[in-house]
């Protein structure tokens, strides 16, 4: 059984023996950054709700409270990530990002961005598999508003939920057949974190060259 099949397995399984807290547990974690599929939970939660396997509560519909442990859990789970950034990955890379070409001025710049475009980026990113659970982590770096951060990650991921759900509602007993097409995302997903990465290792080569001949062009002048 490979990794994948693997995970889904054990997701499906969490589900089906724990209901509710268990897709609230999992999408808490995806949240945290580990591989969790919420693809898997809440399409997987919507066909459960179609063939009556969740109920509803004290006159709430099953699908409404799908979406409200989905949800809770996927913010909590950002919320962690957020913090495990702005209290730890700020320090780490001021100590350590020079060996990986990462100065304080970079880590203005993100701060910057941050601030002009924080929320419309942390709103879109939660649209986006790979992208929707890293985002966090820089955001809490940057010290984005934990308010804004919060509410465009609670938007966002309720988007996302409602169109998972609403998905595996329909499909019923199919749901697990659009998930190779959701892997079809992670890879796009991943090739363009890779794109990104290597032209931000161009710029910062480029950045340190320039650095390094204005030095050695000031050192010959002073001679």
């Amino acid at each position: 059984m490979s990794i994948s099949a693997y995970v889904i397995s054990v997701t499906i399984a969490v589900i089906a023996a724990i209901g509710y807290p268990g897709i609230f547990l999992l999408m808490m974690l995806e949240g945290m950054l580990l591989p969790i599929p919420s693809e898997v939970v809440m399409l997987f939660g919507g066909y459960l709700v179609a063939t009556g396997g969740l109920s509803g509560a004290v006159g709430i519909p099953a699908v409404l409270i799908l979406l409200a442990a989905g949800t809770a859990g996927n913010v909590t789970g950002a919320l962690v990530a957020y913090m495990i950034g702005k209290f730890g990955g700020l320090r780490l890379l001021v100590r350590y990002g020079r060996y990986i070409m990462i100065d304080e001025k970079s880590i203005q710049r993100a701060d910057r961005f941050f601030s002009k475009y924080g929320g419309r980026s942390v709103f879109t990113t939660r649209l986006i598999p790979i992208f929707r659970t890293f985002i966090s982590i820089p955001a809490g770096i940057a010290e984005m508003n934990i308010g804004t951060f919060t509410m465009y990650t609670a938007l966002g991921t309720t988007i996302w939920n409602i169109l998972l759900v609403y998905i595996g509602m329909t499909l019923g007993k199919n749901w697990n057949v659009v998930l190779p097409y959701f892997e079809y995302f992670t890879y796009i997903a991943a090739a363009l974190i890779l794109v990104a990465f290597l032209l931000w290792l161009r710029s910062a080569l480029r950045r340190r060259t320039t650095s390094r001949l204005g030095k050695l062009s000031g050192v010959r002048d002073d001679r």
